[in-house]
């Protein structure tokens, strides 16, 4: 229980430091990242639970990584992150989930996330700022890519590469468990005012 209060209390601090570099108000930070202003007030004083869904508009908006609302401090040159010391950010109905491994800094950031998706399981995702490119990497298992409505079977052994400013699912696809490795490739600098 002291581990996930710790986290919220970063995402706290990381969020409403974020939004006062932007020049955002509270007001205006829930009017762009489509996120009640009760539920970001909240947020910022280290309360709630924020989902995956919320955590990627907020980043989004303020033009930063999920991983940056969520890590504290670096600590040194090299990190190393095994996938059982970092929780899930979304589990599915079905068993799947999305871990956030780390987020590689400098002016344009890439997340890297561990999936597990059991067959028929979806993860339907919000459209993301313009410029940010998505690729999955299927290593176990077969998954389907849906973006903007069109279907894509990706095997084990292939990678799918496609910009992420369109609506897009993944879907556990065959018999057994898919397992993929996504990056997020952000683009460089704030997000801009829309």
């Amino acid at each position: 229980m002291t581990e996930t209060a710790a986290a919220l209390r970063t995402v706290a601090h990381n969020v409403r430091a974020a939004r006062m570099r932007a020049g955002l108000s509270l007001d205006e930070l829930s009017r762009r990242a489509q996120v009640s202003k009760g539920a970001l007030v909240g947020l910022e004083k280290a309360q709630g639970n924020p989902n995956l869904a919320t955590l990627v508009r907020l980043a989004d908006t303020l033009g930063i990584s999920v991983s940056a609302l969520m890590q504290g401090s670096p600590e040194g040159r090299v990190r190393v992150v095994a996938a059982d010391a970092v929780a899930p950010l979304w589990t599915g109905d079905l068993g799947g989930e999305a871990r956030l491994m780390l987020t590689t800094s400098g002016p344009a950031p890439v997340e890297v996330w561990r999936w597990q998706l059991e067959p028929g399981e979806d993860y339907p995702s919000h459209p993301h700022q313009a410029g940010v490119v998505e690729t999955v990497s299927v290593t176990a298992g077969r998954m389907t890519l849906i973006v903007d409505g069109s279907e894509h079977t990706i095997d084990a052994g292939q990678t799918a590469t496609f910009d992420g400013d369109t609506p897009h699912t993944y879907r556990g696809a065959g018999t057994e468990t898919c397992h993929l490795i996504m990056t997020v490739h952000l683009p460089p600098g704030p997000a801009s005012a829309t």
